[in-house]
């Protein structure tokens, strides 16, 4: 029976749509784009990757989704185009025993990085000399409670019955040692500011943030994520024109 069942389980058709980069062919700078690459590519499915050049979108996708940016998917020939609702499908119809659960265990791993971009785009985009030490400061707060959060251990991390006290957690990512939806939605937007605000504001992570640094080098570590980003000349063209110069 269970043979029968293995045989007759179809792989799902998938292609996935992301944007371009400046050759109009390699991958661009979007984070939402990355995340969804990285969905997928945990899930272990096979899935096809198209990078569009919404510069000159060609004529059948025009007729595929007229209107719509990337990211977009189509699954089992099916358009799927709002980023939210196309991570909560993935998740719901590809998952166990066939594929891995992605969501995290624990609520805080999706609410700890909530703000950290939106932080940056207010510090990379001030052109007021004066308000920048305060948007700085503004963002340092997202980097220290991130950095407080992946150093603080777990439940599981901590062994009821053992007489040695974790204080600091070991983890990997931000839910465990495995990657969740939670390290694909965060994992691009910190490599864009890792790369941006250094670019234009010669701004870089504290040292200090020793979690933080771990966090990161682990996800350089993984193909999932390594694989998946912008070449550091995409983000940096991208805020050519966003970073806005003091005065």
């Amino acid at each position: 029976m269970a043979s029968r069942l293995r045989s007759s389980f179809k792989e799902p058709e998938i292609e996935l749509f992301v944007k371009a980069g400046l050759d109009g062919e390699n991958i661009g700078n979007c984070p939402f784009c990355q995340s969804l690459f990285m969905v997928l590519w945990l899930k272990g499915v096979r899935f096809n990757v198209t990078t569009v050049d919404i510069t000159r979108k060609p004529e059948e996708l025009k007729n595929l989704a007229p209107g719509i940016k990337p990211p977009f998917l189509v699954f089992n020939k099916e358009l799927k185009t709002d980023f939210l609702k196309i991570e909560d499908f993935l998740e719901q119809t590809l998952a166990p025993p066939k594929y891995p659960q992605l969501a995290p265990k624990y609520k805080d791993s999706l609410n700890v990085g909530a703000d950290i971009f939106a932080k940056f785009s207010a510090y990379i985009k001030n052109p007021h000399k004066e308000a920048n030490k305060s948007l700085e400061k503004a963002l340092l707060r997202e980097f220290k409670r991130l950095d407080d959060y992946l150093n603080t251990p777990l439940p599981e991390e901590i062994d009821q019955d053992s007489t040695e006290e974790v204080v600091v957690s070991r983890r990997k990512f931000l839910d465990g040692d495995r990657m969740t939806l939670a390290d694909c939605n965060l994992l691009p937007k910190l490599n864009i500011i890792k790369i941006a605000a250094k670019s234009y504001r010669d701004f870089e992570i504290p040292r200090e943030m020793t979690a933080v640094w771990r966090y990161l080098q682990n996800a350089y570590a993984r193909d999932e994520f390594s694989h998946t980003c912008p070449a550091e000349k995409e983000i940096e063209r991208t805020y050519a024109s966003v970073a806005k110069k003091m005065s």
